[in-house]
């Protein structure tokens, strides 16, 4: 078990200035720099704090979720409201609460469910709130942290094959949003994945992919557009169920009908947000197996000390529906 003098002689400080640093002391005069970098080598060290170490089940324990990658900082995130009903299930006597993160706002947790990827600044920021993280879908290329990662490329590929091979569907538009602030973007990784394959397949055109805002009005104003040109494609895929809820109204006001006039495929990642459209075919992130590896994970660490991390693989599944 890693101890505060070895964090102190990597770091180049003094022992004090480490367990100060670690136990939050705001009136020590110390870098940011220096500050940063005693979290950095006591994660890389998986340094248990004293208070840690003697967690027992029963406790009271508090976890963080940093989801400001993947819903915007102004929506709720639905699935927040349904994870003690997950944990409740898993552990019986584990007393746990949930709290979403905000970026540079300080609050210690015991530990955190970061989704999405994350720049330096932003992980010397979630060190500094917890001993214990797990990323879902990022990009961490070292074994530091406990993480889930989602095979999109293969569900997308599941989902062309599907849609070009099985049904012989001629024509594939994109109804997305990207949401960008701070440093933040939204709605990317899909997009591209998708036209990626795509053009492999010859199958990309450029009109039918319409990008706007993250938001149902952008999806409203983004599908009449494309409705009213009278040149639509025979399947469209919509970038979350946000978007959908605006591309829905928008296909109900003109008479389209689904899916004998236009077939569609709602994307669904981690459903931070009720569906509206549960029968619809999907592609889908299997929210409840990832919250709920991902909250074994951290209890494992938290409660049992398991020091070794983990990098743990789910599909994005295909979910056939009445839509296409």
């Amino acid at each position: 078990m890693a101890t505060i003098k070895e964090i102190a002689q990597l770091a180049n400080v003094s022992s004090a200035t480490v367990s100060r640093v670690l136990n939050q002391d705001e009136t020590l005069v110390v870098t940011p720099e220096v500050r940063n970098q005693i979290y950095k080598i006591a994660h890389e060290l998986k340094y248990i704090p004293p208070k840690m170490r003697h967690a027992q089940k029963g406790k009271t324990i508090t976890i963080g979720v940093a989801d400001w990658h993947i819903v915007r900082k102004d929506r709720e995130d639905m699935r927040l409201e349904s994870l003690p009903c997950v944990v409740e299930a898993m552990l019986k006597k584990a007393d746990v609460s949930f709290h979403r993160l905000v970026w540079g706002e300080e609050m210690q947790v015991d530990g955190i469910i970061a989704v999405g990827s994350f720049s330096e600044e932003e992980m010397d920021f979630l060190r500094r709130q917890s001993y214990v993280i797990l990323f879902v879908n990022s990009d961490q290329k070292n074994y530091e942290f406990d993480q889930i990662i989602m095979d999109y490329e293969q569900g997308i590929r599941d989902m062309v094959h599907y849609l070009l091979d099985q049904k012989e569907y001629r024509s594939i538009g994109y109804i997305g949003g990207i949401y960008e602030e701070n440093g933040v973007r939204i709605g990317t990784h899909r997009l591209e994945g998708l036209k990626e394959i795509l053009k492999e397949r010859g199958s990309f055109t450029e009109k039918y992919f319409l990008v706007g805002e993250l938001s149902r009005e952008s999806g409203y104003a983004l599908t009449k557009s494309l409705l009213d040109t009278k040149d639509i494609p025979e399947v469209l895929l919509l970038g979350n169920d946000e978007v959908a809820e605006g591309a829905m109204e928008a296909i109900r006001e003109q008479k389209y009908r689904i899916p004998k006039d236009i077939a569609v495929v709602i994307y669904r990642d981690i459903e931070t947000l009720q569906t509206k459209y549960p029968t619809y075919t999907s592609l889908r992130m299997l929210p409840d197996i990832v919250w709920s590896t991902a909250i074994k994970l951290l209890m494992e660490r938290i409660i049992d000390k398991r020091e070794d991390s983990m990098k743990v693989y789910l599909p994005a599944k295909l979910e056939i529906g009445d839509s296409a």
